[in-house]
């Protein structure tokens, strides 16, 4: 019995430092094991926390280096979109939804200045918006172009057309007047076998050469060529008897008078009206000057419409 308790530990201590060895292991694996809980959730705070951060970049306020970029991009699509305006209205196009774009960009241009607390992905969604709308209105200015130019050439030949049409009357209403004159002209009376006689007091009619006393009437006979363009109708028949010094023989109380011819008033020594009637009728002209002629070389020129329908001499001795 005795021997049996001395083989037993007499000190209760002697299994201490197992059993505090064992504890201490086990201590040391909670504190591990609460540190990398600790790491992990570090680990995923900071990367939520990046996420998360993105996220509100995202949508958050612009920095200032994209505050100075979208000034600039809005700036430029400004500068653009006014060009474009400029452009369609020379073209005829509608402007108005370029007009309200251009408000709504000075709107973003005023709000960035005065502050930079504007969403990111709201900015990207109006330019983006902005720039397709320019590249819509390109695609507008192109076909407004197709269509001016097309307008243009229709013009281009129109007028050509015109100038050539023009040409075309011009040329004859100059055949026309042409044609007009050489009617006229071929219309104009001519006098024919044009007779000068002095005629005495007993009635005797002598013809060629004759002296002062022997006229005491100048009697002057013609008639009127045939002429088929020239109409029927009256006829003033003018007679000028033109003295050896060059002044026509002139007397209003004998019938003398005055008519227009090529813009200048003339005199005229005796005159007929007549209906002409295409006959090759003869006309006889008597007129009695009041003093005696005095010798040389008198002319006789007979006048209707302004124009010589002819002339002869006869001298005085």
């Amino acid at each position: 019995m005795e021997a049996n308790k001395s083989d037993m530990p007499n000190n209760p201590g002697a299994n201490r430092p197992v059993f505090e060895e064992e504890r201490s292991g086990n201590r040391n694996k909670i504190i591990i094991g609460v540190l990398a809980a600790a790491l992990l959730t570090a680990i995923i705070f900071i990367i939520f926390g990046y996420k998360k951060q993105g996220e509100l970049r995202e949508e958050g306020e612009l920095t200032k280096q994209e505050l100075v970029d979208a000034s600039a991009k809005l700036e430029a699509i400004s500068i653009e979109l006014d060009q474009k305006i400029e452009e369609i209205e020379k073209l005829g196009g509608d402007i108005e939804e370029l007009q309200l774009a251009k408000e709504e960009i000075e709107k973003e241009k005023e709000n960035l200045r005065k502050s930079s607390n504007v969403q990111i992905s709201r900015l990207r969604e109006r330019v983006r918006g902005y720039e397709t709308l320019l590249k819509d209105k390109d695609e507008e200015i192109a076909k407004l172009k197709m269509v001016t130019d097309s307008l243009m050439s229709e013009n281009t030949a129109l007028k050509t057309q015109q100038n050539e049409m023009q040409e075309v009357l011009t040329s004859i209403e100059e055949d026309k007047g042409k044609l007009e004159e050489q009617v006229a002209f071929a219309g104009r009376l001519k006098a024919e076998n044009i007779k000068v006689y002095s005629v005495n007091k007993r009635g005797k009619e002598r013809e060629g050469e004759f002296k002062s006393r022997q006229i005491e009437n100048l009697k002057m006979q013609f008639n009127i060529g045939e002429n088929n363009v020239a109409p029927i109708e009256g006829k003033e028949i003018l007679v000028r008897v033109i003295e050896p010094a060059g002044n026509v023989i002139f007397d209003v109380a004998t019938g003398s008078g005055t008519f227009m011819i090529d813009g200048r008033e003339e005199f005229y020594t005796i005159k007929q009206d007549i209906l002409f009637d295409n006959t090759k009728q003869t006309l006889t002209f008597l007129y009695k000057k009041p003093t005696e002629f005095e010798p040389g070389q008198y002319t006789v020129e007979i006048y209707t419409d302004d124009y010589v329908m002819g002339s002869r001499n006869f001298t005085v001795k």
